[in-house]
């Protein structure tokens, strides 16, 4: 059983505690927070993870997309979870921390991380999205698909379900916004060309 947290934990044991009960959690500044996902988050997650599976095997591309793993940014004491975490075959050799606690601490091992907004929002557009733009993964995708709960900058007036998908570029990233009629590019998989519709009416 996850005992309460009564002082701030390090990476290290915050990876030899959690999680015990099954559960999905993140530390963030050494504080973990616990992940609790609704089902028609889970839609969403399940929908896009069809999707870039299906352009892996058409394409024979070499990614994989694993159930789970941590995210380790250079921040002390912080470690994520994705949602979904694109993983380059190749680069796996490299990661000291894979094979013992599916651990990735280089963005050179990523190629695309994908957030599906629920109720620690803030966390996905500022917290992470500064560690992901440091560590340089290459494309973060954070999806706001009914909540409505991110800022209006990000979700617009009236809030309406948003894709914010940022690219890495000269050591920084740039936002682009997709909504209802669009369609969504992605440099990870050059060849999907994801109705926006789509994604968002899969959660029921």
């Amino acid at each position: 059983m996850v005992q309460a947290q009564t002082q701030p934990l390090t990476f290290e044991e915050f990876l030899a505690a959690y999680p015990e009960d099954g559960g999905i959690y993140e530390l963030i500044n050494g504080e973990v927070i616990a992940v609790n996902p609704t089902g028609k988050h889970e839609e969403v997650v399940a929908f896009i993870v069809a999707e870039f599976n299906f352009e892996i095997r058409r394409l024979g591309l070499p990614y994989v997309l694993p159930r789970t793993c941590t995210l380790k940014p250079a921040v002390p004491n912080t470690g994520y979870k994705p949602d979904i975490t694109v993983l380059h075959k190749t680069a796996l050799s490299e990661e000291p921390r894979w094979e013992a606690a599916s651990t990735i601490l280089s963005g050179r091992s990523v190629p695309l991380v994908v957030e599906v907004v629920s109720t620690n929002w803030r966390d996905d557009y500022d917290h992470k999205r500064a560690d992901y733009e440091a560590m340089g993964i290459p494309e973060y995708w954070i999806v706001e698909h009914y909540l409505g709960l991110g800022g209006r900058r990000y979700v617009g007036v009236p809030k309406q379900p948003t894709v914010t998908v940022c690219q890495w570029v000269d050591g920084e990233y740039q936002m682009q916004q997709f909504r209802r009629g669009d369609r969504l590019s992605s440099l990870t998989f050059p060849e999907l060309q994801l109705d926006v519709n789509q994604m968002f009416d899969t959660a029921t």
